[in-house]
């Protein structure tokens, strides 16, 4: 009896270690000070992040909400506040002028790239460009991704560069990758 007892009890912990890492292993990320959710989008995510509250300014301001509300996928890769800060004085205040809409929808369509593209699946990317790869933004741009340590840095068409600070922020519609610095097309 106490043979059958252990042997059900190692069946119902096998079959449970085995449901168990079955189930999506998606991580906690905190961005902001914020938990993110796998199960919203991009948009619901990041309003809540306290380090991203000029770029979902720039993102209404543009009128880009329901765009990053949209089924996607988007790779979104996310400026924080302290990389707007960066930005030439006046650069941002600028940009959220109506009549520079234009222009801020190709910054910040310039950030996000078609498709589901985590650290991973960025990472054999590189691999196998051997050593860099090139990503086609929304806005028809190109951003290039290289390996820098145990980071991936961006170059944009300018020759500026971001470092992805915080990889893989799974969102229901996409990923983000929070970046330190803003990206500019030609």
């Amino acid at each position: 009896m106490t043979f059958r007892l252990n042997a059900r009890l190692a069946v119902a912990g096998l079959t449970l270690a085995l449901s168990a890492a079955a189930l999506p292993a998606f991580a906690q990320v905190t961005v902001g000070g914020a938990p993110m959710f796998p199960t919203k989008d991009i948009i619901d995510n990041a309003v809540n992040s306290k380090d991203h509250t000029t770029l979902v300014a720039a993102v209404k301001a543009a009128g880009l909400v329901d765009t990053l509300k949209g089924p996607g996928p988007f790779t979104v890769f996310a400026p924080t506040n302290a990389a707007f800060a960066a930005l030439p004085a006046g650069t941002v205040d600028t940009l959220l002028k109506p009549e520079n809409k234009a222009t801020l929808t190709k910054v910040l369509t310039y950030h996000v790239v078609p498709g589901k593209i985590d650290a991973a699946a960025l990472s054999k990317m590189i691999a196998d460009g051997k050593g860099s790869a090139s990503l086609k933004t929304v806005a028809g741009g190109t951003l290039t991704a290289k390996a820098s340590g145990s980071s991936i840095a961006l170059t944009d068409e300018k020759g500026g560069m971001s470092t992805v600070t915080i990889p893989d922020v799974y969102q229901s519609n996409g990923v983000i990758h929070v970046v330190d610095k803003v990206l500019l097309p030609k």
